[in-house]
């Protein structure tokens, strides 16, 4: 008859049990109610009892056994911003899958962190969900430990930084679309685009700036690092940064916004310049919001299915559930796609030739 595994063993793999609570409370001094309450996020733990016993979860890789959790029927949705049209299209892909499961969503902000805090973790556990779904955020590696100790699925759609291998993920084509929208600045007959990128520690910012670096460079146009702006996808970021870029003397003809918002704010921008759009400046945003094909002129702009991804990560949360937490990590990119409206046209120069040519 094989004897239990000592609490001394790790695991190796996700998948295998390396100590039961019994274990964990012997190697922590504790009781096995004592433990569970920690499990369960009770508030009537010491400080350092629960700062131990979580340590020895952690170390160990403990993971809750199904038949021990009682799930409400929650999603949590975590997202490093909760504003904007951009987080309405995400909250309504998730609600589209929790409302058909018989689930409902919890809306949580991280206020502009890359991860959430330490009580945000704590009140998770404490609701137990069918899981998470983390917008363009993350999880430190203490907040995942806790996560998965519990039995509680999570999900990153459009991870801020690299997530890691053994992290689910939803995503997009950012480079693609980068690549894509400033293609078609090139191919109207522009060779001066700025670009107004998001923040830099953003994955996905990043990626789209890089496609429009490989636009230009495989068009054999330079790459001017000082048309290069960074921005924090916010009207404002557009407006400010619109306004540096089209105040130099040479200034570019085109601009790629790097999203809708900064985009709309470019437009406010070259308005208070006297500059018309398209005629004296092009401009191509990110997202395609509905709001881009109302304003005045409707903006072209790389559609990201933002629905889609927010439905996608949704559904991989609940499967990652009912999978007891084996399934395997997946990092899926859904595919982005150019929607040409009337905010580009060729540069003027480039008409004038044509008219003189005729």
């Amino acid at each position: 008859m094989t004897s239990p595994q000592p609490a001394e063993t790790r695991t190796q793999g996700r998948s295998t049990q390396s100590a039961t609570l019994a274990e964990i409370a012997r190697a922590a001094g504790v009781s096995a109610p004592t433990v569970s309450k920690v499990l369960n996020g009770r508030a009537d733990v010491a400080p350092a009892t629960r700062s131990r016993v979580e340590e020895l979860l952690r170390a160990h890789g403990y993971r809750r056994r199904r038949a021990e959790a009682t799930r409400s029927p929650l999603i949590d949705l975590v997202f490093h911003e909760l504003e904007s049209a951009w987080a309405m299209e995400v909250i309504r892909g998730v609600e589209n899958v929790a409302r058909d499961a018989g689930l409902s969503v919890v809306l949580s902000e991280s206020a502009g962190r890359l991860t959430p805090g330490r009580s945000w973790a704590d009140q998770v556990a404490a609701r137990r969900p069918h899981g998470v779904v983390l917008v363009l955020s993350g999880l430190d590696e203490s907040q995942r430990a806790l996560l998965t100790s519990r039995s509680i699925p999570f999900v990153v759609m459009d991870p801020a930084g690299d997530p890691g291998t053994d992290v689910p993920s939803i995503g997009a084509t950012n480079w693609q679309g980068g690549l894509a929208a400033t293609r078609h600045l090139v191919e109207l007959g522009h060779r001066r685009i700025g670009a107004i990128s998001g923040p830099s520690r953003m994955m996905c910012s990043r990626a789209r700036v890089d496609g429009y670096r490989a636009a230009l460079e495989t068009a054999g146009l330079p790459v001017d690092p000082e048309l290069i702006t960074a921005g924090d996808f916010h009207h404002e970021a557009g407006y400010r940064q619109g306004l540096a870029l089209l105040r130099r003397p040479d200034r570019p003809t085109a601009v790629f916004a790097g999203n809708d918002l900064q985009a709309l704010g470019l437009y406010e921008a070259a308005r208070e310049l006297g500059l018309r759009i398209p005629e004296d400046l092009s401009v191509v945003g990110f997202d395609d919001l509905p709001v881009a094909r109302w304003v005045g002129p409707p903006l072209t702009t790389v559609r990201q299915p933002l629905t889609e991804m927010a439905e996608a990560a949704a559904r991989l949360v609940l499967d990652l559930g009912r999978a007891d937490g084996s399934a395997a990590a997946t990092r899926v990119e859904l595919a982005t796609s150019l929607v040409v409206r009337s905010s580009t046209a060729p540069p003027a120069s480039a008409r004038a030739e044509t008219s003189g040519e005729g």
